[in-house]
């Protein structure tokens, strides 16, 4: 063994200047290609035994932390040339363990070639003289010759590591569920009720970015199958955004962009076999697409049973309209109550029932109104059904960083902005779609702060629909306040009867009290089957 190292360092002295106890030495192929030019080939080859021989007994050498210091993508490509398939898919340890297991097979093929050598330096040095000038003019030929064996080599691994690949994304999971960007550009698609679970997948922010996707998009694609070691599954190939192709959602319109216009499109709500309260609903107090309506009602006055209500007349009416369901802050088991009787393929029922957190409310509402914006700017209609917005205030009171001022009843300012903006996404748009919001606000429950929210609510929507409490306790159900039930621009919903009946109506219930005046407009209803023959018995009366 003296004679190679001699031998070794004689060479490396004569080319570099160097001493081989002093530095380490890593092959590459320039700096092979470079060593050729001034040395004979069989001395070459000796040198490259030689070589060999160091790195295979130089334990220091650790190749493995030479790949870890380098990039993920540095790697893959590395990979790629060397003819590992599916680099491209694996994990960064996984493509270190192959390389390594490359190295040491070709270490132990460099080490089984020294008989060769050994004949190569066994010849007189004349001979050398002359084979070293033929040699080098066929050395730089299987040079380009192993050069162009290596290209085509790497163009034959390239498809295979594209057909594992695409194998991979065939056998993957399939993905569906609704995406949330998170502040460092990444995001997750939630499975569940719009809220984080252990089956999310992972989105990569060069997919959000190339798809223009958003926070509320609904995204079916195939992701890679989540292992021991992974804590998500990741997405690989998103086939649909909203039910649409991904180049669809790349060209949509933003929200805050389109126009926002008086509601003009009617949503009826009559039906046959409807309660009186929908027939009265859709005289006194109207909703259009793109309507910001509330319903102020005090405790047991029937508000969510008129929201359900409202809720199977839309779906049964208006088949095209997606409507969601917020409860925030309610009972479970109004929660399944509504799960049960609510059921459609363009309907979903989101909650957050009172045992949660403020911030499990806040996160909810959040997600439930970016997934309805997403699908206005697809040019849908959506009706939001929210049971409340007063309890959504009070959960965004504790939430939010006190401001240092404070309303009556203890509400801070700043907890007022997101609600407001939740309930003034309700619009409807020029450019196609409508967002339409109808949510319920209480009254009379014996808390200040539930007045105030009302008050900061009241002038911020068209429509209002106002239950009465003394209705309730005389068990006259539906306990509508019809004097103070009203829609702004009703005459861009209502035809010229319809509007002429209910003017004439309105007077005549003038300076009446309030239960009188609903007990006789109950009779009025009660005796026609539809609201065509009311508008009819109205005009016959004013006649007479």
């Amino acid at each position: 063994m003296h004679f190679p190292y001699f031998f070794l360092a004689l060479l490396k002295n004569m080319v570099y200047g160097t001493n081989i106890s002093k530095t380490k030495y890593s092959v590459s192929k320039r700096v092979m290609l470079r060593i050729r030019l001034f040395i004979p080939l069989n001395y070459f080859n000796l040198y490259s035994f030689c070589l060999a021989i160091e790195c295979a007994e130089d334990r220091s050498l650790n190749l493995r932390e030479k790949y870890e210091t380098l990039k993920l993508n540095d790697l893959r490509d590395i990979a790629k040339k060397r003819g590992i398939k599916g680099a491209t898919a694996m994990k960064k340890s996984e493509i270190i363990d192959l390389m390594c297991e490359l190295d040491e097979k070709e270490k132990n093929t460099t080490v089984s070639e020294p008989e060769e050598t050994a004949e190569t330096v066994s010849k007189p040095r004349r001979k050398n003289i002359v084979v070293r000038s033929q040699k080098e003019e066929f050395g730089h030929k299987n040079d380009n010759a192993e050069e162009k064996a290596e290209k085509k080599a790497d163009k034959k691994a390239e498809p295979a590591a594209r057909e594992e690949a695409e194998n991979e994304v065939l056998d993957g999971d399939t993905a569906d569920g609704i995406l949330e960007i998170m502040q460092d550009g990444y995001g997750f698609i939630r499975c569940e009720n719009y809220l984080p679970g252990e089956n999310d997948v992972y989105v990569a922010p060069s997919l959000i970015r190339k798809f223009n996707l958003k926070t509320g998009d609904i995204l079916k694609g195939t992701c890679r199958a989540k292992k021991e070691t992974d804590k998500f599954a990741a997405l690989l190939r998103l086939d649909t955004v909203n039910g649409y192709k991904p180049e669809v959602a790349m060209g949509r319109w933003n929200f805050e962009n389109m126009t926002p216009i008086f509601p003009n499109s009617r949503i009826r709500l009559e039906q046959p076999g409807a309660s009186v309260a929908m027939r009265i609903m859709d005289l006194i107090s109207p909703i259009g697409k793109g309507q910001r309506g509330m319903i102020v009602s005090p405790p047991k006055a029937g508000k969510t049973t008129l929201l359900k209500e409202v809720a199977k007349s839309v779906l049964k009416n208006n088949p095209e309209i997606h409507l969601i369901i917020l409860l925030i802050d309610e009972r479970p088991e109004e929660v399944t109550d509504i799960k049960e009787s609510i059921e459609g393929p363009n309907a979903e029922v989101i909650y957050s029932t009172f045992d949660e957190l403020p911030e499990h409310h806040k996160r909810v509402a959040e997600m439930v109104m970016e997934r309805a914006k997403r699908l206005v700017e697809h040019g849908k209609d959506v009706v939001i059904l929210l049971d409340s917005i007063t309890r959504l205030t009070r959960a965004y009171n504790i939430v939010v960083p006190p401001s240092g001022r404070t309303l009556s009843g203890g509400l801070d300012p700043a907890a007022l902005h997101m609600p407001k903006r939740f309930f003034g996404a309700a619009r409807n748009m020029r450019e196609g779609g409508s967002l339409t919001i109808l949510a319920t606000a209480l009254i009379e429950t014996g808390s200040k702060m539930d007045d105030v929210i009302y008050e900061e609510f009241k002038g911020t929507g068209n429509m209002e629909m106002v239950l009465d409490r003394k209705l309730q306790e005389k068990r006259i159900f539906p306990a509508i306040n019809i004097a103070k039930s009203s829609t702004r621009r009703e005459d861009l919903l209502l035809d010229r009867e319809e509007l002429a009946a209910i003017n004439n109506l309105r007077k005549g219930f003038n300076g009446m009290k309030a239960d009188d005046a609903v007990d006789q407009c109950i009779n009025l209803f009660s005796k026609t089957r539809n609201n065509t023959e009311f508008v009819r018995m109205v005009e016959k009366q004013v006649r007479f």
